[in-house]
């Protein structure tokens, strides 16, 4: 059974004379790796639910260019960019939210220098602000009284200091959030971080995705939460190389309210 969930375009909207409230940057991960996709279907899931007026580039979206610039090609990346800024900027976006951290900073951070200055959140603070705004409500549902660890993003937690945000909507579902010995400022990376997602693994005795889920695994969590696609695939491996797939879930904070809504 397929379900249709609608996402409108900005080409879309531009043709019927419309602005959106939100841009959603969708990013590569949320846009062709399997797994993201859920994340992306279930933010989408929770917008159309709060009402929110939102739209997506589709084709017209490429990538930040942010793998680029971690891997020290600012040539490429400043191609990237540019092609990008252009786009948004034809459409006149003033707003911009994305569930994917290492977007969130390059357009946030790094864009405005190449003429794309834009309001940019984080899906977990655009939520949050939907909950203060009263136009989206969280149950606890199947979270209810589960221990919920959240891992912090790098690109989220340090290099922009959101740590609230995801938090405030873990506990909104009844849920029991407890802390890793490394989060927060101290937050350990999960190790794809820096473009090091796409390059095999540097001499050491183990590795760091498999060190940060050893860290979440000792807080005895029912579901270790991630706010950024790459995470939830560095946990999601750790968790396998520990054979607990069956036991812990790996899962992002929309979905998380999706799924305890059953959206």
């Amino acid at each position: 059974m397929s379900e249709t969930i609608t996402v409108p375009t900005m080409a879309e909207m531009a043709a019927q004379g419309k602005s959106p409230e939100v841009l959603f940057w969708v990013g590569c991960a949320g846009s062709f790796d399997d797994r993201a996709k859920k994340i992306t279907k279930a933010f989408v899931k929770i917008l159309n639910k709060a009402g929110v007026d939102f739209a997506v580039l589709g084709t017209e979206e490429s990538c930040t260019g942010d793998p680029a610039k971690r891997a020290g090609n600012e040539f490429l990346f400043q191609m990237q960019a540019v092609t990008n800024i252009e786009v948004l900027n034809a459409y006149e976006i003033k707003k911009i939210v994305t569930a994917c951290p290492h977007c969130f900073n390059t357009i946030k951070n790094e864009y405005p220098q190449l003429g794309g200055e834009y309001e940019v959140v984080h899906h977990t603070q655009l939520l949050t602000s939907l909950l203060e705004e009263g136009r989206l409500q969280i149950e606890g549902g199947k979270f209810k009284g589960k221990r919920i660890t959240f891992h912090d993003p790098c690109y989220l937690g340090r290099a922009n200091n959101v740590y609230e945000a995801p938090r405030e909507l873990i506990r909104k579902l009844d849920a029991e959030l407890v802390e890793m010995k490394n989060c927060r400022k101290k937050g350990l990376c999960c190790g794809a971080g820096g473009a090091q997602m796409f390059k095999e693994s540097e001499p050491g005795n183990q590795e760091v995705n498999i060190k940060r889920t050893e860290q979440a695994l000792e807080t005895q969590p029912d579901v270790i939460a991630a706010g950024c696609p790459f995470c939830n695939t560095m946990m999601t491996d750790g968790v396998k190389n520990k054979e607990k797939e069956g036991a812990i879930e790996v899962l992002d904070v929309a979905e998380l309210i999706a799924n305890a809504e059953d959206l």
